[in-house]
């Protein structure tokens, strides 16, 4: 099968593109870097052409910080599924987050864009699965809440249920090989996000210590990301995926 995956050079569409390798498919890597702009719809077109199924793991974020975050994501994912129906994909693969839904979120705007394309693909006519993901492993050092100077490693105190990017990757080259259902996935273990940054700090020898701070946002602290009722839990455990990293170090 050939797979196109938009925003092949982030952190989960490196790892999508090496799993649908590994699983035997032809990939067509796109990105920014191979002249495909969600923004502007630059080689979108062309780059889908030929692709039997496109996934999306795309951050469509505007160059301006004054620009409208979910306009601009709600007009990336018009134009991949517009697109993607021009050129004859079959399927397209959107990755989102988990409990984006939860009235906590009402103001967050990088989670107000997350609902919006949800949107666009509810009234699109092209086939289309969600997967939503928790948080990943590899949020351990995410400067969404991680801080880290020359001295120390300050961390929002998060409550999470991580799942490591390689298996977010594996569940969305399913979805577009042959389990089309729409799933929640989350990891098997909660913790709090700095016990999982000082882990990954210890393991890959970073002498710096951990100072938790208080989250921007209380609900953070009080588990509005943990897995929801329906997630499915995938492994490996924190435990586990640290060990991999010390491995790696």
């Amino acid at each position: 099968m050939k797979i196109a995956i938009v925003g092949a050079t982030g952190t989960a569409g490196l790892a999508t593109t090496a799993a649908a390798r590994r699983a035997g498919h032809n990939v067509i890597a796109l990105s920014r870097a191979t002249g495909v702009d969600l923004h502007t719809g630059a080689g979108l077109q062309e780059g889908l052409t030929g692709a039997d199924v496109v996934i999306d793991t795309s951050n469509a974020f505007p160059a301006s910080s004054d620009a409208d975050l979910v306009a601009a994501f709600v007009a990336a994912t018009r134009r991949l599924v517009e697109a993607g129906k021009q050129a004859g994909v079959q399927r397209l693969v959107h990755l989102s987050i988990c409990n984006i839904d939860q009235p906590a979120f009402d103001e967050f705007g990088y989670y107000l864009a997350k609902r919006a394309q949800e949107e666009v693909l509810a009234t699109s006519s092209l086939p289309h699965t969600i997967i939503r993901s928790a948080q990943w492993m590899e949020f351990a050092l995410n400067p969404a809440a991680v801080t880290a100077t020359e001295s120390d490693v300050r961390v929002e105190d998060w409550s999470v249920q991580p799942v490591a990017v390689a298996s977010v990757a594996d569940a969305l080259v399913e979805a577009a090989t042959g389990d089309p259902r729409n799933r929640q996935i989350a990891g098997p273990s909660k913790i709090r996000l700095p016990e999982l940054t000082r882990a990954l700090l210890e393991a890959t020898g970073d002498p710096r210590p951990v100072v938790v701070t208080e989250p921007s946002l209380p609900a953070l602290a009080e588990g509005v990301l943990l897995a929801p009722d329906d997630a499915e839990l995938l492994g490996p455990t924190p435990a586990e995926w640290v060990s991999v990293q010390r491995a790696s170090a």
